[in-house]
């Protein structure tokens, strides 16, 4: 049997670069797309403003999310293992599924939010934190390995992915 790239991790990594691009286009869009994708009204006007906050936090965000694609990638089997891999991917599916569960309730703790936005966005979220947790749970075998065992995460001697959907 050979080994299968994990496909919930290469979506879950390939949606962590989508949204680390239209991170990326809120602050070449300016204030119109940080309305638009739902930042806030606050945010959108400081980006007016020309004031450099809104621009570094969603940099940052963008460049999490980055990371975060590199490490769904590199346990999907697609590059190379990078290290606490197993830690990133639960912090990562914590993180996503916390935000999604507090989205919901959204209007509690982001009344500047409007409800459509805070729905939509924690569905999405929900979305992407379903492929983390499930992919990072279908690979927890190989994941379990050290990164110098002689069974590498690419080794073609045995399957097990279990990513057979």
């Amino acid at each position: 049997m050979t080994y299968a790239r994990n496909r919930w991790l290469i979506a879950a990594g390939w949606g962590s670069v989508a949204a680390s691009l239209l991170h990326g286009a809120c602050i070449v869009g300016g204030p119109d797309w940080y309305r638009f994708f739902g930042a806030g009204e606050e945010l959108a006007r400081a980006a007016e403003r020309g004031h450099w906050f809104p621009a570094v936090i969603t940099l940052f965000i963008a460049a999490v999310l980055g990371i975060w694609a590199l490490f769904a990638f590199s346990a999907a089997g697609t590059g190379r293992r990078l290290p606490l891999t197993r830690t990133a991917l639960v912090a990562i599916s914590a993180v996503l599924m916390l935000r999604a569960v507090m989205g919901l309730f959204g209007a509690l703790w982001r009344p500047d939010l409007s409800g459509t936005f805070m729905l939509i966005s924690s569905l999405v979220v929900l979305a992407l934190g379903l492929c983390f947790s499930i992919g990072t749970w279908r690979a927890w075998p190989i994941l379990s390995t050290k990164l110098n065992s002689p069974t590498k995460p690419n080794s073609p001697t045995k399957d097990v992915s279990h990513d057979h959907a």
